[in-house]
């Protein structure tokens, strides 16, 4: 216990230092990476899919002749099952199983100790978080403890993810580039899950996208299109890109590019109130209107600190944010001199995410994952990630005021307001186009000139 406290201490430490980096949109701190969640970690056996399907026992010993039992019932589920694992998640690790109709699963096991000492990891990370609050009285962390609470039940529940990935391939299924890997109702349970096996490589391995010549930045800007749909469009936002969620992989029949989302255990909802005044900020951040990015940030919980609250959201400096965030992308220099500047904030930045609607916690850390997805392929801010998300806030914000009108003609003007505006968005994207052609064009002439024909 005294080292479990201990860790929990370390962990809450590195909560304090590592809310600086909202600033600049690089580690945002996971409610869910405290306590039993990582002790899921730890080796699950074969015999645990078992402990749901055929027995009550709480624990089999390796090799024990109860073991030995355990695992001849499992074939009469698998024709094989892999007792590696493919990889272990932060609940449960995933196993590749084949059953006997020929179907090759992915089988997803719970931990069997995640249940039991999650509520008592809790309420010592309450404890500590508590007392932190009265060694630093600036800091405010509990919202951590309630994000806690509230988000590790539903990740416990494994029937709750299948339903989650049901819906949002349910909801997305007009993308012909998105995989939500199916769902196999039949054999799962809250603590065993199984699906559909789909391969592919990790979004951010570029090196597996040179081999199978997938264009990193077609991939970049698909996962944004998605991203931008379940945020503006749809509020029902997967809440955990990160690389290990998200696959890439050409489809053998047709060649052309999916993207394979996985884990749907952590989703928000957010309420129409939150999702329109989120699509008025982003657009005004788009289109560097200061006074509404002032009125919708101060509308969304940041008051005072409404340009901190910009600068968490995009990752980008104040002086990036009023010069336009679409116009460049992020420089070395600019990353460099946020980072440096991060730790003056500390104090502001606590303030800040404790006032923010709880709906933002899970935004922030969204946001920041995709960011390093796009840090890593290279394609981070470009300007057409950011006229994607403008054209779902234009599509949802058109969806809402049509809602909430009977006029035919109200309704029309809507459309042709909307059908404008997607227009206008279409030809800023060809002007830069061309634009980056021409520049390319001029590079070419230029080394062509600078370098000696060969002889």
């Amino acid at each position: 216990m005294a080292r479990r406290a201990l860790r929990l201490a370390s962990w809450t430490s590195m909560a304090l230092a590592a809310s600086g980096f909202y600033l600049y949109g690089n580690k945002y701190l996971d409610p869910n990476d405290f306590g039993a969640v990582r002790v899921g970690r730890a080796v699950a056996t074969t015999a645990v899919i078992s402990y749901d399907y055929l027995t009550s026992l709480r624990s089999v010993p390796y090799g024990s002749e109860e073991y030995l039992q355990l695992r001849s019932e499992i074939h009469d589920l698998f024709v094989s099952f892999d007792d590696t694992p493919l990889g272990a998640a932060s609940l449960a690790q995933v196993h590749k199983a084949v059953l006997h109709d020929g179907r090759t699963v992915a089988v997803k096991v719970q931990h069997p100790k995640v249940q039991v000492q999650s509520s008592k990891d809790i309420l010592l990370m309450e404890v500590l978080v508590l007392a932190v609050k009265q060694l630093f009285p600036e800091f405010e962390f509990m919202w951590l403890v309630d994000e806690a609470k509230k988000n590790l039940p539903l990740e416990l529940d494994f029937l709750n993810e299948g339903r989650n990935a049901e819906k949002v391939a349910q909801m997305l299924k007009h993308f012909d580039f998105l995989k939500v890997p199916q769902i196999y109702w039949e054999l799962s349970t809250k603590r065993v899950l199984l699906m559909e096996f789909v391969d592919g490589g990790q979004v951010n391995d570029r090196d597996y996208m040179e081999r199978n010549k997938i264009d990193v930045n077609e991939i970049s800007r698909l996962l944004g299109k998605m991203y931008s749909e379940m945020i503006f469009v749809n509020g029902f936002v997967h809440c955990d890109p990160h690389p290990g969620n998200v696959l890439v992989h050409k489809r053998p029949d047709t060649g052309r590019v999916e993207i394979v989302l996985l884990d749907h255990g952590l989703y928000q909802v957010l309420t129409e109130e939150f999702r329109l005044d989120y699509c008025h900020l982003w657009q005004s951040l788009i289109w560097t209107d200061m006074k509404r990015v002032e009125k919708y940030s101060q509308r969304l919980g940041a008051g005072r600190l409404y340009p901190l609250f910009a600068c968490m959201l995009t990752a980008r400096s104040w002086d990036s944010v009023t010069r336009g965030i679409s116009q460049a992308p992020v420089t070395a220099t600019e990353d460099s001199e946020i980072r440096d500047n991060a730790a003056n904030y500390l104090p502001q930045i606590s303030q800040l995410l404790n006032h923010v609607p709880r709906q933002m916690l899970l935004i922030f850390k969204t946001n920041d994952l995709l960011r390093g997805i796009e840090a890593a392929l290279g394609t981070r801010a470009s300007a057409s990630s950011f006229l994607n998300m403008s054209r779902c806030c234009i599509r949802a914000l058109a969806v809402h005021k049509k809602k909430n009108t009977r006029s035919f003609f109200r309704r029309t003007q809507i459309s042709l307001g909307e059908a404008f505006s997607l227009w206008q968005i279409n030809l800023h994207e060809l002007v830069l186009r061309v634009k980056a052609l021409r520049l390319a064009s001029w590079v070419l002439a230029l080394l062509c000139w600078l370098l000696p024909a060969p002889h």
